[in-house]
């Protein structure tokens, strides 16, 4: 099996580790490498690389999930941040949500052989989810998955008042924060703060952290892609 030291060592320098939830990280990334012979999961598959750009990516802003109980990941893809997140936070319900079938389907194939009875994947476009799932989670987090002017609109309708939204983002973030400056007030969102980390191997990475101040109007997020094609400037 893959060995992953800088992930044992980060896992044992904030308490995280025990040889159960490694031997987690190590079938995951086993399941993600075969399923992705046939599916297009991730262009990622060296372990090392792996293990910075997927494991210690999605882990590195553990901390600012603490304290919450539901946690939703929009777009989660192959199941950046949220799998590797419940991995390590058993007592944080995680909700993932992607628009492809075929991933939600390999999501719960994860969920089910890793043991992850904090975790739930659901097949849905984010602004039909939003339609019987506003204000119900304490965390809405996503990976990259739009700018930030766009992923509020998906994000910020999710997102209790008094919770936050976590969007993981490379270089750049400065512009899009301050493109998202209107968008965020219109959502009802305030820019809490920013965390700069460096991964090993040097790629920056900022998460942006936004609390969530007042209800969204209910027209958000607007459906037919418009979040998109026409999004909140």
């Amino acid at each position: 099996m893959a060995e992953f030291q800088l992930l044992k060592g980060f896992l044992q320098d904030n308490g995280l580790y025990s040889e159960e939830t490694y031997k987690k990280f190590q079938t995951y990334f086993d399941l993600v490498v075969e399923t992705n012979k046939f599916m297009n999961l991730t262009a990622i598959t060296d372990e090392k690389d792996f293990e910075t750009k997927h494991f210690l990516d999605s882990l590195l802003p553990w901390r600012e999930f603490v304290g919450a109980k539901k946690v939703a990941d929009i777009g989660s893809g192959a199941g950046f941040p949220a799998i590797p997140l419940a991995i390590v936070m058993s007592d944080v319900n995680f909700t993932l949500v992607d628009s492809l079938n075929k991933r939600v389907n390999f999501l719960n194939d994860v969920i089910e052989k890793l043991g992850l009875k904090n975790c739930v994947a659901v097949h849905s476009r984010a602004e039909d989810f939003a339609k019987d799932n506003r204000e119900k989670f304490d965390v809405v987090t996503a990976r990259a998955v739009a700018a930030l002017n766009i992923l509020l609109e998906y994000t910020a309708p999710l997102c209790n008042v008094g919770g936050k939204v976590i969007a993981y983002k490379g270089s750049g973030a400065e512009e899009e924060i301050a493109v998202a400056k209107n968008a965020a007030s219109v959502l009802g969102c305030k820019l809490s703060k920013t965390a700069d980390f460096t991964l090993p191997g040097g790629d920056c990475r900022t998460v942006v952290i936004y609390s969530k101040t007042k209800l969204c109007d209910k027209k958000y997020p607007r459906s037919g892609n418009k979040p998109r094609s026409n999004p909140i400037v």
